[in-house]
């Protein structure tokens, strides 16, 4: 009976596999990207949807906290799109925040984007990256070592945490937990001999932990996509892109606001902040709610608000 299961899987997957933009790719082809064949445990075959071509271009990973805040996700969305213009492609897990934003960054450069996944190629977790999931497939790659039809089940991710690693040169953290599922991806990097980097941030910030705690343990600290660049070295040149028009409307600088000034960059209560500009509750509330509204601060758990620009 397994037997069975197991030709009727095979079959499946081969005729899967003939509509364009589908491929199986085994071990031992080669299109097979060389640098996971480097690793302890490579997967034998891989489900494609997209440019397989992409698995054998020197890639960065950047993964994240699924609740990562406005900050980190502008972050892993423009570190990504400054590497995808620099030669890198993008590697990372689809997952919702950081992942999702730096797939889309990936997508904005040339260099574009792989999304490894957890599920059968076939399938999108979670269901709310469909429309992402979509456009890799067609700009980027869709990549899983699971059988059509797998569901997302816990030990899926951990495992496929080697692949998003194994295809890079190196793995970028942007934020993370202490217990993040980042921080696995990260010491599968390490294992595989690959340069781990991380992005510092707020000592209060219970999503900077885990990153401070691979700074601690000698995990290259950056503050650019420059820093990454440099550490890497020997990137090739990426594909010239054509000019993007700037948004109209759109000043050179924005003009910082006085409390904006005033906040910082770590989160602060709305006490704090009337105490600290000698303004009423009422007036630094109507100010926030415009920064906010703009875009320029985030509200925080707990009643605190943060800069993000």
């Amino acid at each position: 009976m397994h037997s069975e299961q197991v030709a009727r899987g095979v079959s499946q997957a081969l005729q899967w596999s003939e509509t364009t933009d589908r491929a199986l790719v085994a071990w031992d082809v080669s299109e097979y990207p060389k640098v996971l064949l480097e690793v302890s445990d490579p997967p034998a075959l891989l489900y494609c949807v997209g440019r397989t071509e992409l698995l054998n271009r020197p890639a960065l990973a950047i993964v994240g906290s699924r609740n990562a805040t406005a900050q980190g996700m502008r972050n892993a969305q423009a570190f990504a799109r400054t590497l995808s213009d620099a030669g890198l492609t993008i590697v990372s897990g689809l997952a919702l925040g950081v992942d999702a934003a730096a797939h889309r960054g990936g997508l904005e450069g040339p260099s574009s984007t792989i999304a490894v996944l957890g599920t059968g190629v076939d399938l999108v977790y979670p269901p709310a990256n469909r429309a992402l999931a979509q456009e890799i497939a067609k700009q980027g790659l869709l990549v899983s070592e699971f059988a059509l039809g797998s569901p997302a089940t816990k030990q899926n991710f951990p495992r496929r945490n080697r692949i998003i690693s194994g295809l890079a040169r190196g793995t970028l953290i942007v934020e993370a937990a202490v217990a993040s599922g980042s921080l696995i991806t990260a010491r599968a990097a390490l294992e595989q001999g690959r340069e781990v980097f991380a992005i510092p941030g707020s000592i209060h910030s219970p999503l900077s932990k885990g990153c401070h705690s691979l700074i601690k343990s000698g995990a290259k600290l950056v503050e650019s996509a420059e820093d990454v660049l440099s550490e890497l070295g020997g990137v090739p040149e990426a594909p010239a892109l054509a000019q993007r028009p700037a948004q109209a409307g759109m000043p050179k600088q924005a003009e910082v606001p006085f409390l904006l000034d005033q906040m910082g960059f770590d989160p602060i209560d709305i006490d704090s902040l009337c105490a600290r500009i000698g303004r009423s509750a009422q007036q630094v509330t109507a100010e926030l709610l415009r920064l906010e509204l703009e875009g320029r601060i985030a509200s925080l758990p707990g009643g605190l608000y943060q800069r993000v620009q």
